[in-house]
This record gives C-alpha cells, structure tokens and sequence, in this order.
C-alpha cells in the first residue's frame, strides 16, 4: 500500500511539473496549463535562411502574423471565430509559431513555439474548410503587403497546409 501512495505522490509531482502554470505575459489572459513544447507547432522547421530572410526575419513575421490577425478579426466572413480570443496571446504565439518552422528552435537562431498543439488550440471553433481557406486568403495578403515573394509563400503554405487536418472540425 505505502507503495502505491508513494507511486501516485511520484507521478503528481511529475505531473505537476510537466503541467507547471507558466507564467501570463503582458497583457494577455491565463490559459489553463498545458505541456509546452516545439512540437506543439504542427511542422518541422525548414531553417532555410533564404526564406527566413524573405520574410525580412523576425520581425517580417511578428508584422505578418499581427496583419494577418487583424485581418481576420476585421473579415466578416470569419470574424465570429476570433469574437473571444486573446488577441495578444494569438499574434505571439503565431509569430512564434511561424518563426519556429521558418527558423528551428531559439537556438539555432529561431524560436520556441509556447502555444498549444494545433488540436486542441482550435477545438470547439467548429472551423470549416471554406474558413480555412478564408484565413490562408489573408495570411497570402498579410505576406503580400510584407513582400514576401510568392515562392517563399509557398514554401510556409507548404509546412501549414497539413495542419488543416488538426484545424478543421466541420466538413
């Protein structure tokens, strides 16, 4: 029996690790704790410093992904998704999202990706195909408008498109 209760003490204390609250960055709201990983961004980075370079680095991509934010809270057609997100936490983590797949990890002169895995960060937003299409409409507009040119667009187009299966919920 003390066996048991000293296994259990063990896996809570390593659950409570792994599921440690991190701490709320400026201005955006608590989320309920989740493991955090790379792994979360749904892609392999290509670290390409070509297409990094393309995308005028970091900060090319925190403007892409804040346009592209904005875009889709200002587009009628999808703007009920976003009614309730947190706008601060969303252009981080998807600037980080991009960063890391554009780039590889901090390390390697990149980024971490802190967000959630792509399931369970858009589960119950009940996203559609045609939604989904809407949303890369302006991500291409937010790149366009950056001067991104169009074969480095692919080449994130490429890495985000198989995410569409984590992404859509209704057919």
């Amino acid at each position: 029996m003390r066996l048991i209760l000293a296994a259990t003490a063990l896996s809570l204390t390593f659950a409570g690790v792994a599921f440690a609250q991190q701490p709320v960055p400026p201005g955006e709201q608590p989320v309920e704790p989740y493991v955090q990983s790379n792994a979360n961004a749904g892609a392999t980075p290509m670290r390409d410093k070509a297409v990094l370079e393309a995308f005028h680095g970091k900060e090319g991509i925190a403007r892409i992904t804040s346009d592209l934010v904005d875009r889709n809270i200002a587009d009628p057609r999808i703007k009920d998704i976003f009614a309730t997100a947190d706008v601060v936490r969303l252009k981080r983590t998807l600037s980080e999202q991009f960063c890391y797949i554009l780039a590889g990890p901090a390390s390697d002169g990149g980024c971490d990706y802190t967000g959630k895995d792509m399931s369970a960060t858009h589960q119950y937003q009940g996203i559609t195909p045609r939604d989904f299409n809407i949303l890369v409409e302006n991500l291409q507009k937010a790149m366009d408008k950056e001067g991104v040119p169009f074969a480095a667009q692919n080449k994130l187009l490429a890495k985000l498109a198989p995410m569409s299966r984590q992404v859509i919920e209704r057919r």
